[in-house]
């Protein structure tokens, strides 16, 4: 069920029924010559989407800009201060705990969110407000995602390349893989950017010359179509599983103590 297509007395009774809502975030910021702005936004949404109409739960509207400032150097890139992004998540979420939810899945997709968006769940939980957790979709298949490319790339590489060719093909811009690939950077290490240990960048930029990391030119929509089956049986999996849990086990332990 999407939120934003029901009547109120059809949610109504969806929250006399269930207490989970998926919702997804992403970014409008650069993702190469190759992908648009919005190819974070557009894969949290499809997941979001998928899982709902698979498991009957709800899908709340997106949150299509989010936490981007090491990608403000590229036209079109949208930021939110994080402070500012973490209280609106806080706010919205508080705002569907009134209605019966308490437990959310924040569908994301931009990595920039990640953090902030764990720091949300913290303070919902602490309070016992809400369970809410984030969720990445290449972070529930790693192996698979690995496996398919030689040379993977953490942002605008093969593998959002390949889902956004499955997803919005219209979208994609083929005939510059080659450039997106010889202008970035293709070998990614746990060296990239980093002198005596210290991680010395703090924009895109500073290590890919066009925002974007890996080899683009391997990806496919077929490729693209197995991770969306893989990553959104996990968010089905995890959606169920959430669902199936006491809330009670679901929120912070009681303070140790040593009395006998």
């Amino acid at each position: 069920m999407y939120l934003a297509d029901a009547a109120w007395p059809d949610l109504s009774s969806y929250f006399e029924s269930e207490s989970i809502a998926l919702i997804p975030l992403g970014s409008t910021e650069q993702h190469g010559p190759h992908l648009p702005e919005g190819t974070d936004h557009l894969i949290a949404e499809a997941f979001a989407r998928e899982a709902a109409d698979r498991t009957g739960f709800l899908r709340t509207p997106p949150v299509r800009i989010g936490v981007s400032p090491h990608h403000q150097q590229f036209p079109g890139t949208m930021s939110v201060d994080p402070p500012a992004f973490r209280d609106y998540v806080e706010s919205f979420t508080r705002s569907l705990t009134t209605h019966g939810i308490d437990r959310v899945i924040y569908v994301n997709a931009h990595g920039g969110n990640i953090t902030h968006l764990r720091e949300v769940g913290r303070r919902l939980r602490e309070d016992g407000t809400a369970f809410a957790v984030e969720w990445m979709w290449d972070e529930s298949i790693p192996e698979q995602v690995n496996d398919v490319f030689d040379h993977n790339g953490p942002h605008g590489g093969p593998k959002e390349t390949a889902l956004i060719q499955h997803l919005n093909p219209d979208l994609v811009h083929e005939d510059r893989l080659e450039e997106a690939r010889d202008t970035g950077l293709v070998e990614v290490s746990e060296d990239v950017g980093r002198v005596h240990g210290a991680r010395t960048f703090y924009d895109s930029i500073e290590n890919s010359e066009n925002g974007v990391f890996g080899d683009q030119t391997g990806a496919t929509a077929e490729i693209g179509a197995g991770l969306f089956t893989a990553a959104s049986d996990e968010l089905v999996a995890l959606a169920e599983w959430l669902d199936e849990q006491p809330f009670e086990d679901l929120m912070p332990r009681e303070h140790v103590s040593t009395r006998s």
